[in-house]
């Protein structure tokens, strides 16, 4: 063949590949919806897959192009309705939730394969689907009640108290430090997920290259590769034979839970984490819970999904929570200050002793603080949902049908800077949480956590874990701004995952010089 023959084919191809990636781009014309124009291959997404910007910063962008309360934009060549109005998502999120009961099913959650431990997101609550997602669901409830809240309370006041011990002995210095507080973070929640999840007593401040906080770090960080092969795997898995994390992290943890599972059957052991439950939920131990209640036939990939998933998410997404709430502590002095009067009374009423849970519930201004967080930085830029059932809704007087197996999308960034709803958005206010004020918050304009029965299930179990961290940090140290601090805030546009460019650091100064 000629050299021409060669380019011709290329060309072709070229121009099939063109056809394909544009083939649904004009779903929203044909439906009449406004909608955001494409760029053939990435779709509305185009800016942060170039790195150009963070998916927050895309997603407020992509919400104020439009008025409308549906508006269409493109996640490459898939379709996705975004929901920009709050009386349309509590109906898709409450009284319609059977037509819009599952995520979008991007990581095949539909395999059943019991022995599948290479796609774990796939059977993890998050993904479950249907009638498999209910009786999870079911099964981890009892883990998050006010009084599994209270047990696990003094195992993360441990953990509190053990890392604000080393970070004092490690670099303690009366005129202050400069710390990588996100470091400090992941430290700290590595370790209250090994003791309330799996059981382990790991301290990552002490033993900073333990085997389960790195591959916990490997596994959560998201680098550019590691983005590029996320696109691959939740497009063509079936066809590349990807898995989506290191199979070396993937194996420790299954062997992890295998073992620990194994060693309390033959053991008769019982502890108040969430293998625990899911052995009783199966019925692999016998206690007076399992021998009156439901037996439900959970597989082995299935019991280290959901293990795997909640180490995971609170890995990043409540070191994210903390972190955000040190830097607006640090950027906002009143704010701060006003906090630390609250911290310092209820430290004098415990007499310097050990935090409570109660005393931890009644910090009103604690609550304001990090609502506020969430409400600037929410973890969960936007939340996807999947039709299951055809519907129609009649928005502005025309009709929109949504079709079974449409996605939409709820841009929970973009609600929360929307300065209809919240006046003044770039300014941190935790006033707008106040008796007086959070009842003038339009309901479903904040959703930090998802909204319906699908809402995050660990909210409860998150919020316990960063106050509590807060609050001892608040009570020892002043935070202010250290060279490296990004002022003003700035995200780093590479990936999925909410940082600053030049990561989270901070000034610590001991407000007791003698310690």
């Amino acid at each position: 063949m000629r050299w021409e023959d060669y380019l011709a084919i290329f060309f072709l191809i070229l121009l099939l590949v063109y056809r394909w990636s544009t083939a649904n781009y004009n779903f929203f014309k044909d439906r009449g919806i406004d909608h955001h124009k494409p760029y053939p291959f990435l779709g509305s997404m185009w800016k942060m897959i170039l790195l150009q910007k963070s998916m927050f910063d895309l997603t407020i962008e992509l919400y104020n192009q439009s008025n409308s309360k549906v508006y269409g934009i493109f996640e490459q060549r898939t379709p996705i309705l975004m929901i920009r109005d709050p009386e349309l998502i509590k109906k898709i999120t409450i009284k319609d939730f059977d037509h819009f009961m599952n995520h979008w099913n991007i990581f095949g959650a539909d395999n059943d394969d019991p022995h599948d431990m290479d796609n774990m997101f796939g059977s993890s609550l998050f993904s479950m689907r249907d009638t498999r997602w209910k009786d999870m669901r079911s099964t981890l409830s009892p883990a998050f009640t006010c009084s599994k809240m209270r047990q696990m309370f003094q195992l993360m006041d441990l953990v509190a108290n053990d890392s604000l011990q080393c970070l004092k002995s490690d670099q303690y210095s009366k005129d202050g430090f400069e710390v990588d507080i996100k470091d400090y973070f992941t430290r700290f929640t590595n370790d209250v997920i090994a003791s309330t999840v799996f059981g382990l007593q790991v301290n990552s401040f002490k033993v900073r290259k333990n085997i389960f906080f790195m591959l916990g770090k490997k596994l959560t960080e998201l680098t550019i590769l590691q983005n590029i092969k996320f696109f691959l795997f939740t497009r063509s898995k079936k066809v590349f034979g990807l898995t989506l994390f290191d199979k070396k992290s993937t194996d420790y943890f299954v062997r992890l839970v295998m073992n620990a599972m194994k060693y309390r059957q033959e053991n008769n052991i019982v502890k108040q984490d969430m293998i625990n439950m899911l052995m009783e939920a199966s019925g692999m131990i016998q206690t007076d819970k399992t021998k009156s209640g439901i037996i439900r036939n959970w597989n082995t990939s299935e019991i280290v999904a959901q293990c795997f998933i909640f180490f995971f998410a609170g890995f990043e997404n409540s070191a994210v929570l903390m972190c955000f709430t040190a830097h607006e502590l640090m950027e906002n002095e009143d704010v701060q200050k006003k906090l630390y009067e609250e911290v310092d009374q209820v430290n004098s009423d415990l007499e310097g002793g050990q935090l409570t849970y109660d005393a931890l519930m009644g910090m009103k201004y604690m609550d304001q603080v990090v609502s506020e967080v969430l409400r600037k930085w929410p973890a969960a830029v936007a939340i996807d949902r999947e039709c299951n059932k055809d519907i129609t809704y009649v928005v502005d007087g025309k009709n929109v049908e949504i079709k079974k197996g449409e996605v939409i999308w709820f841009p929970v960034s973009g609600f929360h800077r929307d300065p209809k709803y919240f006046k003044n958005p770039e300014k941190f206010d935790p006033e707008r949480f106040s008796d007086e004020n959070k009842d003038n918050i339009q309901p479903f304009t904040y959703f930090p956590f998802g909204a319906g029965p699908r809402s995050c299930i660990a909210s409860r179990f998150a919020l316990i874990e960063a106050k509590a961290v807060i609050y001892y940090l608040l009570r020892d140290f002043r935070i202010v701004a250290s060279k490296k601090s990004t002022i003003p805030m700035v995200l780093n546009p590479n990936g999925f995952q909410m940082k600053p460019k030049n990561g989270f650091w901070l000034k610590l100064i001991p407000r007791n010089k003698n310690f």
